[in-house]
């Protein structure tokens, strides 16, 4: 079910200060003492960045082991942007959040360990930034299909260019009868 991005326990959207002048933008992508006002955590062990055709999707995402957040804005172009809640025990487990992120709104998305994060670029040489919780670790990730019909997420109507390592990602019945999405629950 699709749900705004505040009615999903632990997921938080808001927007980077920007300070426009007559020379342009000085933007704050993060303050630290803000991140933890709002209860995001201010320490992150590693930052990615993606560059994107219109129309790819990448996801939808997630690391387990360890388990790890993203915070997630777009620095170039405009992207929808798609996360799953894949938590055990929680009320809202299986439905998603839509975001338009996008260098002109400074939409900013924090996703909690135990989402599943994903996007498709509109535009030509979207780029994302994600600065992340825990280091990377081929072996602790996993993904859940995009095109799940059970998750019913109304992706933009552009020809989709998916990798063949994302198209075969697992849909969510398949993830949560696995012994490691338990590494996911609500409240812990």
């Amino acid at each position: 079910m699709l749900r705004p991005v505040d009615q999903i326990p632990g997921l938080q959207a808001f927007q980077a200060r920007a300070f426009p002048d007559e020379r342009g933008v000085l933007l704050q992508a993060f303050v630290r003492s803000d991140l933890e006002a709002r209860g995001i955590p201010g320490e992150f062990r590693q930052a990615i960045q993606s560059r994107s055709h219109r129309g790819v999707i990448r996801g939808l995402h997630f690391q387990w082991d360890p388990p790890q957040g993203k915070l997630v804005r777009c620095v170039q172009g405009r992207i929808f942007d798609v996360v799953v809640d894949i938590r055990h025990g929680s009320p809202t487990l299986g439905d998603h959040a839509c975001l338009e992120l996008s260098a002109e709104n400074n939409n900013v998305l924090w996703v909690p360990a135990g989402f599943a994060h994903g996007f498709m670029t509109l535009e030509e040489d979207s780029l994302m930034l994600y600065f992340c919780t825990g280091e990377w670790n081929p072996t602790g990730e996993g993904g859940i299909l995009w095109s799940d019909p059970v998750l019913r997420i109304g992706w933009p109507a552009l020809q989709p260019l998916v990798s063949a390592k994302d198209r075969q990602n697992f849909t969510l019945a398949r993830w949560l009868a696995d012994e490691r999405s338990k590494a996911f629950s609500f409240g812990h």
